[in-house]
Order: C-alpha cells, then sequence, then structure tokens
C-alpha cells in the first residue's frame, strides 16, 4: 500500500481566486453604451450647435438694428448658451443605467463591472467634449468671436481662462452630470418611486438647510471669502471628488438593484 491510498484520495487544490475586475467585460461594457453613439456624442453636439446658430444669428440681428458690436459682444458673455448641453447630459446619465443595465446583466456583466465600464464611459466622453469646448473658445476668441462678436463659448467663467482651465473646468463638469444621472438612476432600480421620492426630499432638505445655517449663523460673506480663495479650478475640483462620491454611491446602490 502506497503512502497516497494509505492517506486517502489526494485533496483537492484551491479554487482560484475570482478576479474582482475583469478588463475584458468592463471593455464589453463601453462597447455596449457606444452601440448607439449618438447618445453621447451626436445629440449633445447637435444641442450645441443650434445654441451657437441661434447666438449668431442674434448678434447679427442686433447689429442690423444698430447696437454696437461690442456692448453686444459683452453681454453675451453672460450668456449661459455654452451650458446647453449639459442638461441633456444628466438625461444621458439616466439613459445609461436605464437602458443598458438589465442587458449587461443578462450576457454575464457583474454588477461591479457594468458600474466600472459605465463609468469610465463618462470619463472618456468628458474627456472628448472637454478638449473640444476648450479649443473652441480659443478658436472664438482668435477669429474675433466669429467675426461677428458672437460670444457663445467665450462666455462665463471661461473668459480669460487659458485652454489647460477650460478643458478643466469642463471636465469636470460634465462628468458630475453623468455621474448624479447615473447616480439617481440607481435609486429608482433599487427602490422605485418611494426611493426618489426620499432621494428628492433629502436633496432639498440639504440644499435649505445649508442656506438657513448660512443665513442665521451670518456666515454668507465667510462663505463668499472660502469660495474666492478656493478659486475656479477648486471649485470645479470640488466638482470632481462630489462626482466620485455620487460614483461611490451609485455604486453601493446598483450592487444590489434587481433589474425589472
Amino acid at each position: 500500500m502506497n503512502a497516497v491510498t494509505a492517506s486517502g484520495p489526494a485533496p483537492a487544490a484551491p479554487a482560484a481566486p475570482e478576479r474582482r475586475v475583469r478588463p475584458g467585460e468592463i471593455w464589453r461594457i463601453i462597447r455596449l453604451h457606444t452601440v448607439n453613439p449618438g447618445v453621447f456624442f451626436i445629440v449633445p453636439w447637435v444641442i450645441m450647435a443650434g445654441a451657437w446658430a441661434i447666438s449668431v444669428v442674434l448678434v447679427l440681428i442686433i447689429g442690423a438694428a444698430g447696437a454696437p458690436v461690442e456692448k453686444v459682444t459683452v453681454g453675451m458673455q453672460y450668456s449661459w448658451a455654452v451650458l446647453s448641453p449639459q442638461w441633456y447630459l444628466v438625461v444621458v446619465g439616466v439613459q445609461a443605467i436605464a437602458f443598458t443595465f438589465q442587458f449587461a446583466l443578462g450576457f454575464g456583466a457583474t454588477r461591479r463591472d457594468y458600474w466600472l465600464g459605465t463609468w469610465l464611459m463618462f470619463l472618456f466622453v468628458s474627456i472628448v467634449n472637454a478638449i473640444a469646448i476648450a479649443t473652441l473658445v480659443m478658436i472664438e476668441r482668435a477669429t474675433d468671436h466669429w467675426w461677428v462678436g458672437a460670444a457663445m463659448f467665450d462666455a462665463l467663467w471661461y473668459v480669460g481662462a487659458d485652454w489647460i482651465t477650460a478643458a478643466y473646468t469642463t471636465f469636470a463638469l460634465q462628468l458630475f452630470v453623468l455621474t448624479v444621472g447615473a447616480a439617481a438612476t440607481t435609486v429608482y432600480m433599487r427602490w422605485r418611486m418611494p426611493g426618489m421620492l426620499v432621494l428628492g426630499a433629502s436633496a432639498a432638505a440639504l440644499v435649505l438647510g445649508a442656506i438657513a445655517l448660512l443665513t442665521f449663523t451670518e456666515s454668507w460673506g465667510a462663505f463668499a471669502e472660502w469660495f474666492a480663495a478656493v478659486g475656479l479650478n477648486g471649485g470645479f475640483t470640488i466638482l470632481v471628488v462630489l462626482a466620485l462620491a455620487f460614483g461611490v454611491f451609485g455604486y453601493s446602490v446598483i450592487r444590489r438593484a434587481t433589474p425589472r
């Protein structure tokens, strides 16, 4: 009798630990989101192009009426036209989860892979749009606002900003709105309408509580000074941090969400 027979069957080799992050599956999720590229890349720029065309036509009309072009340009730098696609990007964040989550789980993706792939897609979209918008800001300045004085991109905080600042602030804002839309959708997918009502009430209570705190403690001046000290890039860095926080929150919710 040999040693193996005497001691019984050899113990089975321990199973290899499951990989927590699967790059191949994450890439599949990214490709899933690009099946309909118009949602991320075409519709926002159609909105942007429409806002640009309206801005140019308005300047031409006002100029034809005899108004000084210089004053029109300065006035348009307070326009929010450059932010016109941001409201749609919140919807994009909602659609990215609502339309693909169930399908992704159906072909074997884990919730971790799905959320990482989705968030990386948001990251990519934010980077591409940031590069494009920052470049358009520079082109608008170089052409003296499209040769007619129409200040659409060179507006709000972009006025006087260099290319890097314009790109970074755009990236931060776009990543924030996409992640907020996606995180809110995870709440709906897990708790449905009661969850959304609680989320909305909690957000309103938080905002009103902050306003009340600043008002009753007479801290609005200190808050303004703090915000000025943080600066433009610092303020948008806060948005990046909030985007990361909402990303973590969304993942914690979607881990237990059941597609229906």
